[in-house]
């Protein structure tokens, strides 16, 4: 059983028995652990607490601790916008059952985590699995943690080697805003699976390329989500989600 977890830099951490209890918010390219609920709030907690952080033009994922009893307390992770390709999602190991955990530092001192870099979707996106780099399918994964619901970090000899994020249509929502209590409907659904497309490769390349396709299916993404009256706030942020290819590539 996994004990200890290593980040970046030489950190390490303490799994504990006490998971978040936040619900977490996904925004469409990121998913947000934290009591924050506008900016001001986020700068008081970043300052009020440790660990790894964004700074200006560097955005790596934020793990932020309480400095009294070095207790896992918020986290944002960033989703990297490279699918894995067929061949490569064939490899991906199988996944271990959660052990519901939170961390605890081992010592109060800043590090820096980088981001992952490759995506998988599971079918119908019914879980996003982000991984470092894909040496991590060399092998099996040992444990994954599941700091808050549906939030686990995946673990590779004691290593943080990334992340997986169950349901997430479900925490769909706009920054700062609490996901709706109910289940999104089917039709949410499958515009979340159309925006990640849109917004992943291969098909982004072929948006900023500015193939007809592609534009077409990006138009009516964007006309589809504007109509939107069930599921408001989970279309809204599926629409922050395409908005700067719509507005840079679109023209619809």
């Amino acid at each position: 059983m996994t004990t200890k977890l290593s980040f970046e830099g030489n950190w390490r951490a303490t799994v504990t028995d006490d998971p978040l209890h936040i619900t977490p918010r996904f925004m469409g390219d990121s998913v947000d652990v934290t009591p924050n609920v506008d900016v001001q709030e986020r700068e008081r907690f970043l300052a009020h607490t440790f660990g790894s952080q964004d700074w200006l033009w560097d955005t790596p994922d934020v793990f932020r601790f309480d400095p009294d009893s070095r207790k896992l307390v918020g986290a944002e992770l960033h989703m990297p916008y490279v699918t894995a390709g067929a061949e490569t999602s064939t490899r991906l190991p199988i996944m271990p059952a959660v052990r519901q955990g939170g961390l605890r530092a081992d010592e109060v001192r800043d590090f820096r985590h980088e981001t992952c870099t490759v995506l998988y979707r599971a079918p119908g996106d019914a879980m996003l699995i982000c991984l470092r780099d894909l040496d991590v399918l060399d092998e099996p994964l040992e444990a994954r943690i599941g700091i808050a619901p549906d939030v686990a970090l995946l673990a590779q000899h004691g290593t943080v080697v990334g992340w997986s994020f169950t349901d997430p249509a479900r925490h769909l929502t706009t920054p700062f805003a609490d996901p709706d209590p109910n289940p999104p409907s089917p039709v949410t659904r499958r515009l979340l699976t159309e925006c990640l497309d849109l917004v992943t490769s291969p098909l982004v390349d072929d948006v900023v390329d500015g193939k007809p396709a592609a534009l077409t299916r990006l138009c009516a993404a964007d006309k589809a989500l504007r109509a939107r009256h069930e599921d408001r706030n989970r279309a809204d942020a599926l629409l922050g989600l395409i908005a700067n290819y719509v507005q840079d590539y679109g023209n619809c």
